[in-house]
């Protein structure tokens, strides 16, 4: 029976104080970010010092949060940010968008980069790996929202998302309906899981593995832009996209495979003028 994706979306209670998953895995992220990066830190040849890296993360933490939420506003809700411009910093509501936060990320790295003197390009390549844990619980927090669900399929491992189903009335309908079997129809691809394991686990494996060892500047962050536009881009062949965008094209593109293609571009250009810059040095 495929499994009920029905988690209370409050971790913790503590009197009027709700302490919610997905607000858990935000820390989660930030807590693996600066662990990993005083590691990073402590090695030879860092960009910065293990102190530095507590005030990279809070200037990441601001710019993620204000280029993901003005990116997903623009892209995916631009007709509500139109018609009411203050839902823009009604984060609570939801909405945020990895192309924006990462444009986010983007400049504040230049200004912080220029302030360090270190540059923008080593400061990327340091970062870099940092980023997936970051993007595994948060997609991990999606998973526990029951959002972003993906298309229906027979799949061994399928599940059903309440949200994803329309005309019921009530929690204990929904137990029922599932506890006879009548939701199996309903069964879908866990996308969020998916993309915590690749865009997350798999690339920071790879990322990681390959900042271990000298590479030529820019080589790093070009190898994170092309893995993240490529997982990006298969698992949106599962994950049913934003409702009021659908497809875009050909009955699979989607925006976010949109906005993966110039990321897979960028970084095979930064890969390839590395290697050359280096090779000619």
């Amino acid at each position: 029976m495929p499994f009920l994706v029905d988690f209370d979306p409050v971790a913790l209670q503590i009197g009027p104080l709700a302490v919610r998953w997905y607000g858990l895995t935000y820390l989660a992220a930030f807590l693996a970010f600066l662990w990993l990066g005083k590691r990073r830190a402590a090695g030879e040849q860092a960009p910065l010092t293990v102190a530095q890296v507590d005030d990279l993360l809070f200037y990441g933490v601001l710019s993620v949060v204000a280029g993901g939420r003005i990116g997903y506003m623009l892209v995916y809700g631009n007709e509500q940010l139109f018609s009411d411009p203050l839902s823009l910093f009604r984060i609570w509501e939801g909405g945020m968008s990895f192309h924006g936060g990462l444009l986010g990320v983007i400049v504040m790295m230049i200004w912080y980069g220029h302030r360090q003197g270190c540059g923008f390009w080593r400061l990327a390549d340091f970062v870099a790996p940092l980023v997936p844990p970051g993007l595994m619980f948060g997609r991990l927090g999606n998973f526990l929202n029951g959002e972003l669900w993906g298309h229906k399929t027979d799949v061994s491992w399928a599940m059903i998302f309440p949200d994803s189903i329309s005309g019921i009335a009530s929690r204990e309908e929904l137990y029922r309906l599932h506890e006879s079997g009548l939701l199996n129809d309903e069964a879908r691809h866990p996308s969020p899981l998916y993309q915590a394991g690749m865009e997350g686990l798999l690339l920071f494996i790879v990322l990681y593995w390959y900042s271990s060892k000298p590479r030529p500047t820019m080589a790093v962050s070009g190898l994170f832009l092309v893995g993240y536009g490529v997982f990006r881009s298969v698992a949106e062949f599962f994950r049913v996209p934003d409702a009021h965008l659908g497809h875009l094209a050909f009955g699979w593109l989607t925006m976010g495979q949109i906005l993966s293609l110039p990321m897979i571009v960028a970084g095979l250009t930064l890969m390839v003028l590395a290697y050359r810059k280096a090779a000619s040095a």
